[in-house]
């Protein structure tokens, strides 16, 4: 079976300028399933799938209309300074059943993977994170996940696998689904008011990462870290404040502001481990004069520019282009490591295995910040290594 088989063409003229594009606009410089399907194995870095289908988008029919709006404007931004290897897969188009979607955006995202492209999902709704999770269950790797989202999309009153899956409890779906490779968890920008007591301490007793929206916003810096440790990211547009982007039957008076969203995409970009990325839930039927559309445009745009200014640098190979710092802890017999990247001037720590884990690896490299080190040169045991340790055991 082919990828094509699972994609549909772009009807370019319904979403070009009449005048066309200029030969340095992405629509001239993405390669676009309009009559052929792209040739793979001409290289590409990039690949942008769309998803229509929306039956389980919670309170937001009307999201599977979503990635033509968002091409509109993507196609009329302007390349950066480097010269992009991106293809447009087209769109997958909602199956029989919900289930049949999920397969086929797992079918070609794994692909994809394995033939080292990055997938763009600009889809429905945010259930279909669940189908992104599913595509590295044959990769034979552990996932770390980031989600960029108001709630925690977890009901935690009926916490079992055999709960529906929507854009509201797809989150049961990946924490209980076996076998179990999921490594971590983190959620940016949850805002208190529309999460439980019960929630927050599911993500404590699992030593999930999570940060409230008044912990980033203002101080998007402090995310890179998170970011950076993801294998792959999912975005619900309702996480940006609604001035900023209505086109979300969700949208909330709080939450990141456009140039904030557009900064977290970046770095997701610039993270030499992230593999798929997925930006859901946008609905232009909500949308004013197509100011969400342009926004989460701008937002993939910015991705890009963070992919192509990636400084492949994920410790530690060669050892030379790395300092490595050992602090000690005042009330125990106990050193912490760091290492920081001379060409990035990032940060990691290093997090052993137990006696029982790893038999390739004595330890765990996990992204930090520079106030992580700070705190172990004052002889205290940074947070962040408690709960990655706990992660290992």
């Amino acid at each position: 079976m082919s990828l094509s088989d699972f994609l549909t063409p772009i009807n370019l003229n319904a979403i070009s300028p009449k005048s066309g594009y200029y030969s340095s606009q992405l629509g001239e410089r993405i390669r676009l399933f309009t009559t052929d399907f792209p040739d793979l194995e001409e290289k590409a870095d990039i690949a942008i799938i769309g998803v229509q289908d929306d039956r389980n988008a919670t309170n937001n029919s009307g999201c599977a209309l979503g990635p033509d709006y968002v091409r509109e404007r993507l196609y009329t931004l302007f390349e950066g300074s480097y010269k992009t290897r991106i293809v447009d897969l087209g769109n997958i188009r909602q199956g029989a059943s919900v289930t049949d979607t999920y397969y086929a955006v797992k079918t070609v995202v794994n692909e994809l993977i394995r033939k080292d492209i990055l997938p763009v999902i600009i889809g429905g709704g945010q259930d279909l994170t669940y189908a992104q999770y599913l595509a590295y269950e044959e990769l034979e790797q552990k996932v770390d996940l980031v989600i960029i989202d108001p709630r925690f999309d977890l009901d935690e009153d009926t916490f079992i696998d055999t709960i529906e899956t929507t854009s509201n409890s797809y989150l049961n779906k990946i924490f209980l689904h076996e076998p179990n490779y999921l490594f971590n968890y983190s959620n940016l920008g949850f805002q208190t008011y529309f999460t439980s007591q019960q929630s927050l301490r599911v993500m404590d007793k699992l030593y999930f990462d999570v940060h409230r929206l008044g912990e980033v916003s203002g101080t998007v810096a402090a995310a890179e870290p998170v970011i950076r440790n993801a294998n792959m990211v999912s975005f619900d547009i309702g996480a940006v404040r609604s001035s900023d982007a209505a086109g979300n039957a969700n949208a909330s008076p709080n939450g990141f502001y456009g140039e904030e969203a557009c900064q977290i995409a970046r770095y997701a970009g610039f993270n030499d481990k992230l593999s798929s990325i997925g930006f859901y839930e946008f609905n232009p039927a909500f949308d004013n004069n197509g100011q969400t559309a342009t926004l989460l445009a701008q937002i993939i745009w910015y991705f890009i520019d963070g992919f192509y200014n990636r400084k492949k640098d994920f410790p530690l190979n060669p050892k030379s282009q790395y300092l490595i710092y050992k602090t000690s802890l005042k009330h125990e017999d106990h050193e912490v490591i760091f290492v920081k990247s001379k060409k990035s001037d990032r940060w990691w720590m290093q997090v052993p295995y137990p006696t029982t884990g790893s038999a390739n690896e004595r330890f765990h490299l996990v992204p930090c910040r520079y106030e992580d080190y700070k705190t172990a040169v004052a002889g205290e045991m940074p947070d962040l290594w408690w709960r990655t340790f706990q992660k290992l055991n």
